[in-house]
């Protein structure tokens, strides 16, 4: 999708992001969000079908990543408050946001923090974080290794025109937060308003299914689409991705 890259500065952040212009037939833009070790280039392929269709589609490059700027901070919070951030720029009052793993949990973030702003939420093969102190922590149990986040930015050689920038140094603070218990994600799940579809992966995706019905009873109004493939639903199951996502965002 041949669209111009603008950047945002938030502090000493910028953020790169591309923009296909008001939509045709809805002022509610959608907002897709890559995940980690890759940039906004890995949505191409879905949204162009989107602007086709007539939507508006917003697509930033999350910090560390991309033509966006690496950064000292690499809190997951931190991602989301980019987002708000960007839409707050963009004077958005309504978007729907499309996440996948890590930006998954960006925008999950986003529609706790403002669920006004967010009217239908995607989140694709994010992977949940631990509810206590006392739930164990096995990676076997479908939580990233060193090599795994590594491989992932292998993903972006698929892509001719990714930027391979990715900040590697965020891979030792992502493994930190997921071994650290986030029992407030979990508590603020009930404040999530917008219609949600979680999407997971078979043998080797991230998520762990014991957590599933948690995180479906949460949210408020919860649908969990399972497929087949791996952690990359969009990409290496792209028309069965389709199928669910398109009819969910004209909801």
């Amino acid at each position: 999708m041949d669209l111009t890259v603008d950047r945002v500065a938030f502090g000493d952040v910028r953020v790169a992001y591309r923009d296909s212009g008001v939509g045709a037939v809805s002022d509610v833009p959608v907002m897709l969000v890559h995940g980690m070790g890759g940039d906004g280039y890995t949505w191409d392929r879905f949204a162009r079908v989107l602007v086709r269709s007539g939507r508006r589609v917003v697509i930033p490059d999350l910090r560390g990543h991309g033509r966006s700027s690496h950064t000292d901070s690499y809190r997951f919070d931190d991602f989301g408050t980019d987002l708000l951030r960007l839409c707050d720029r963009l004077d958005l009052t309504s978007v729907d946001l499309v996440g996948h793993s890590l930006g998954g949990y960006a925008a999950s973030c986003v529609a706790q923090e403002r669920p006004e702003l967010v009217r239908r939420l995607v989140i694709e093969e994010c992977p949940l974080p631990l509810r206590s102190g006392a739930e164990e922590m096995r990676l076997t149990r479908r939580f990233p290794t060193v090599p795994e986040l590594w491989h992932a930015t292998s993903s972006l050689a698929r892509h001719p025109r990714a930027v391979l920038t990715f900040d590697r140094s965020m891979t030792r603070t992502a493994l930190e937060q997921f071994r650290k218990p986030n029992p407030e994600w979990w508590d603020r799940l009930s404040d999530i308003t917008a219609p949600t579809l979680v999407l997971r992966g078979g043998p080797g995706g991230m998520v762990d299914p014991e957590k599933l019905p948690a995180l479906q009873a949460g949210i408020p109004d919860c649908t969990v689409v399972a497929f087949t493939c791996g952690h990359s639903i969009h990409r290496d199951r792209y028309q069965e991705f389709a199928a669910v996502v398109r009819p969910f965002l004209a909801g």
